[in-house]
């Protein structure tokens, strides 16, 4: 199996060189990449560029970053030096952010699909001279140059959480980096539809990156109830709500996948099966012993690479 940790931006409390030594140990047991997501503290980014410059063989992921506070120029310049730094191992995950956001920037939700076709024809330029043109949602045109002296292309994929952007996932980069998407969908939707739209554009096979939370407990209702603590912004943003309403489940924790280690196996199984590439685990403690129940999750996921 193909899996990789999604770790926090940077615990609280410890430094940013800590995180390094973090991922270095993740890459000491086996595991295929480090992904880290966009949160309201430090830049993901420029963290993985550290990260990147201090470990040698790890994939490290981006899921993701929102792409209307950043200009798509600004993105290519800071992945492309990122990617250098991590010798080309660096997975650009972008895609819309939640409606509140949106508003705040005055932003229009509505035109998300063709915002990021026109932003991934630049963030895709890594690695090859080009002039680009970049249309926003303000109908305003912005001219693009890139020439990267130490050209090394990144891959790109896309937070797709519906057909029109799974289409463009597949027509435009390199796959998605799913969240809080159940077997079903990914079996049903997402791999059909990206893989058909990267079938029709004549590219490669894409990525399925499939996030999930992830907990080896004995106490499968315990475990599923903390999910929903931990996760519980992803059952009142407005995105995420649609998508769980949609799979029919009503809380963050019943997209899960917990039980003890033979039973987490056979359900991430099923993931492989429905057409994931890799597992992007997001590992969280269940019980009263936090430390030991992290370390049991690792483990098991360790002892399935």
């Amino acid at each position: 199996m193909k899996i990789g940790i999604l770790g926090k931006n940077a615990r609280q409390g410890a430094s940013l060189a800590s995180l390094v030594d973090e991922v270095v140990g993740y890459e000491a047991q086996g595991f295929t990449s480090y992904w880290m997501q966009q949160a309201s503290t430090f830049d993901a980014l420029t963290m993985m560029g550290l990260i990147g410059y201090n470990t040698p063989k790890i994939e490290l992921g981006i899921a993701t970053i929102p792409t209307y506070p950043r200009h798509p120029g600004a993105m290519l310049h800071q992945a492309s030096t990122v990617n250098v730094l991590a010798g080309g191992r660096l997975v650009l995950g972008i895609g819309p952010t939640a409606e509140p956001e949106y508003e705040t920037l005055g932003s229009n939700y509505d035109e998300s699909v063709r915002h990021i076709r026109d932003y991934l024809g630049i963030v895709e330029q890594s690695g090859k001279p080009d002039d680009a043109e970049f249309e926003d949602d303000d109908k305003t045109n912005a001219e693009h140059e890139s020439d990267f002296p130490e050209p090394q292309p990144h891959k790109v994929v896309v937070s797709a959480l519906t057909p029109e952007m799974r289409r463009a996932a597949g027509h435009v980069a390199d796959g998605v980096v799913t969240w809080m998407v159940s077997q079903k969908t990914i079996r049903n939707h997402t791999a059909p539809e990206v893989t058909k739209a990267a079938e029709d554009a004549d590219r490669d096979a894409p990525r399925i990156a499939v996030g999930l939370p992830v907990c080896v407990h004995d106490d499968k209702e315990q475990a599923v109830a903390r999910a929903n603590e931990v996760y519980d912004i992803y059952g009142e943003l407005p995105t995420y709500r649609r998508q769980l309403d949609a799979q029919g489940v009503s809380d963050p924790g019943d997209i899960a996948v917990v039980g003890n280690e033979s039973e987490v196996e056979a359900q991430l199984e099923t993931f492989f099966d429905a057409g994931a590439t890799e597992i992007v685990a997001s590992i969280y403690p269940a019980g009263d012993d936090s430390r030991g129940s992290f370390a049991r999750s690792i483990d098991c996921l360790r002892n399935l690479l």
